[in-house]
């Protein structure tokens, strides 16, 4: 057990390519605090969502009442992580419905069915987006069918996108309860993308282990890869892990097998984007090169995810390609190659269940075989 949190030094900086010099406060939040973050929320019939792609820069909401500039904020990754993909999703359906002016109950489903059609386009690989717009079609196609009113209709489907968001955040802290004893004293914890408050709502799924672990009051370390080609690693999860008060160091992705030989690395826990139910997991790409290093160097491979990302319906997984100048460019700031040289850029990769050591979910732990146990967890 930790003794106690050593704190941060008076400030720290960050520099990038001279495009950035960003002085930040030590403040620690409390874990309590993290729990309540709402990355994605509902204010003044407007959805509401932090910028994710100016953090660590600046920590800057936007609000808005189209459908579009939300489904551009998707797709932009200004929102990003699959449950709150998932919960934004939710709440451009009770937008939809807000934003309709007649009284025709038919014509007020087709609009938003229109606009569901948009936000189905966002992101392909996240399963959460779907879940979530599947869940929020059957809840319209029941209050069309009952309610007998348009604002029956608006207040319904508010409630439901609300109810979602709360789910997902009570879930959250489930699956770190239900996880963080994965977890002991004196271990190194090396974890990849993001996977925290920002990108899943509560207190996030693999870092929401690792942090309902550092709340006990287990004494370890995390390392974070910067997760190229958007930084999401050294943009986000340091920020979450820093303001969380955990030690926190960051790597490169290609220092992986360093790390895991020499810096005494002794479990990997990251989120996913979709689970199969025979255990093959989409996430961010470079989780399969970590899974297979890990394999080799005998440590032990955590994934953490809602039941909602687990997809009990698909055989295989598509994968989202991301524009070219996300990697000849650092963040579309600077151009850092040849200006049309072929980009090959996945957002995703999947790791094989043979290489994944369990699955951590709100509604307990699924190890091999995955079929069954993910089978019985649904």
């Amino acid at each position: 057990m930790r003794k106690g949190c050593s704190k941060l030094d008076a400030g720290f900086t960050i520099a990038l390519c001279g495009l950035y010099f960003v002085e930040f406060s030590d403040e620690i939040m409390p874990i309590r605090e993290i729990k309540s973050m709402e990355p994605v929320r509902w204010n003044d019939q407007k959805v509401e969502w932090i910028l994710q792609n100016r953090i660590p820069w600046e920590e800057t909401w936007k609000k808005s009442s189209s459908i579009e500039e939300l489904a551009r904020g998707i797709e932009t990754l200004e929102i990003r992580g699959a449950p709150v993909i998932g919960i934004a999703a939710a709440y451009g359906i009770a937008l939809s419905a807000s934003n309709y002016n007649g009284n025709d109950i038919d014509e007020m489903a087709r609009h938003i069915e229109n606009d569901r059609g948009r936000l189905a386009k966002t992101r392909p690989t996240a399963v959460n987006l779907f879940w979530a717009l599947d869940r929020m079609s059957k809840k319209t196609a029941e209050l069309v069918k009952n309610s007998g009113s348009v604002d029956a209709i608006k207040k319904g489907l508010l409630a439901e996108a609300v109810a979602i968001q709360k789910e997902n955040t009570e879930d959250s802290i489930r699956m770190g309860r239900n996880g963080k004893d994965l977890i002991q004293d004196g271990d190194v914890i090396l974890t990849h993308c993001n996977t925290g408050p920002l990108a899943c709502g509560g207190i996030g799924t693999s870092t929401g282990v690792i942090l309902s672990a550092w709340e006990e009051g287990k004494d370890f370390k995390v390392i974070a890869t910067y997760t190229a080609p958007l930084y999401q690693g050294a943009r986000l999860t340091v920020w979450e892990f820093m303001k969380a008060g955990v030690p926190v160091t960051l790597i490169t992705d290609n220092m992986a097998a360093y790390a895991m030989k020499n810096a005494g690395i002794t479990k990997i826990f990251l989120g996913a984007d979709r689970i199969l139910m025979d255990g093959q997991v989409a996430n961010k790409i470079g989780t399969y090169q970590l899974a297979v290093l890990a394999n080799h160097h005998k440590i032990p491979f955590y994934v953490a995810a809602p039941m909602s990302t687990v997809d009990s319906k698909s055989s295989s997984i598509p994968i989202e390609m991301r524009k070219p100048d996300e990697v000849r460019t650092v963040l579309g700031k600077l151009q850092i190659t040849v200006p049309d040289v072929p980009v090959l850029n996945p957002a995703f990769d999947i790791t094989p269940p043979d290489l994944v050591s369990a699955i951590v979910t709100e509604k307990g732990i699924a190890r091999h075989p995955y079929k069954k146990s993910l089978s019985d967890m649904l």
